[in-house]
């Protein structure tokens, strides 16, 4: 009676605490998906902006001023966290590259090439992110996880040939190649500040982080600061919808949900969800004439989701 009696307790201590963890997970995987919704819309909208009203330099600055002002404002109605000096370092060196660094070089890829492109290209993430875990935290690559890198990279390759022969951008070999790089940096931050951000809330890590991405991108875009129509008295209400959009939505609530969902899911398994972004991108893009719909995009996306899938799998097993 009595072993019945403790482990029916034991069940039952361990369903109570399971259900807390599974609805963490949900929420994570729901705070992750809302994201890269957010930042698939986001790819159109700052093509919109570079052509029009702001260079590549105004444009972050505006996004990492706007943001750090918010998320500090927000944090004054919350609970006040202490941050410790090694722990600020991460948050801020993550920053420097996962916004400074990675952004900077989205906004430029976008100057030269579409954003349809630009997407697919986004897609390798997980592969970046898987390699860049075997690089720095030694984890194991597999026959499956490079595979899965091989096929991506054939995905990524027939882009660059199809682009050659009738690419839309301005030069979309260079671009491809600035967003293969912002790719890796941006893989390289989720490595990084993965164990931060199980420590602290997301509202914490993005205060800090936006405060010195704004204080890095100031000296690089005050010059230019004067001469951006949409600083300027040819600013419509369409160019500051835009710019509005990109810094409420696609960096405030966009970067506070990634931190959060890192709190409960892994940084590969966020970096899949990447794959939703060239889906968003380039419906939205095509909808509104930034880009045409021809052969290659299709190929190149279902080679590129097939790397993800297969990386992601290998990851889930081991």
């Amino acid at each position: 009676m009595r072993k019945n009696f403790v482990f029916s307790f034991a069940l039952s201590s361990a369903c109570t605490t399971f259900a807390p963890m599974e609805r963490n997970k949900v929420q994570g995987h729901a705070a992750v998906l809302s994201a890269n919704v957010i930042f698939g819309l986001g790819v159109p909208v700052t093509a919109l902006l570079l052509s029009r009203w702001v260079s590549p330099m105004v444009y972050m600055l505006t996004r990492c001023v706007g943001a750090a002002a918010i998320f500090w404002i927000i944090s004054l109605f919350m609970p006040a966290e202490r941050v410790t000096r090694r722990d600020l370092l991460v948050i801020m060196g993550g920053g420097l590259l996962g916004i400074v660094v990675s952004q900077t070089l989205t906004a430029w890829a976008l100057v030269y090439t579409t954003p349809v492109y630009f997407s697919l290209i986004a897609t390798l993430t997980p592969v970046a992110t898987m390699l860049m875990a075997a690089l720095f935290i030694g984890e194991r690559i597999t026959t499956v996880r490079l595979v899965g890198v091989v096929v991506g990279i054939v995905g990524a390759v027939l882009m660059v040939l199809m682009n050659w022969s009738g690419g839309a951008g301005l030069n979309d070999l260079l671009g491809i190649g600035l967003a293969v790089l912002s790719l890796l940096t941006w893989a390289l931050y989720l490595i990084i500040t993965r164990r931060v951000s199980q420590r602290y809330t997301a509202v914490t890590q993005m205060k800090w982080t936006f405060l010195i991405s704004a204080v890095a991108v100031l000296p690089m875009a005050w010059g230019e600061l004067g001469s951006q129509p949409l600083y300027s008295s040819a600013c419509t209400w369409t160019g500051a919808a835009e710019m509005a959009f990109i810094v409420v939505f696609a960096t405030v609530a966009g970067y506070f949900a990634i931190p959060f969902a890192m709190r409960y899911i892994k940084a590969t398994t966020v970096s899949v969800y990447t794959n939703l972004q060239p889906i968003v991108a380039s419906f939205v893009a095509i909808a509104i004439g930034q880009d045409v719909l021809t052969w290659d995009k299709p190929v190149a996306l279902v080679l590129v989701l097939l790397s993800a899938y297969m990386v992601t799998r290998a990851d889930s097993r081991s």
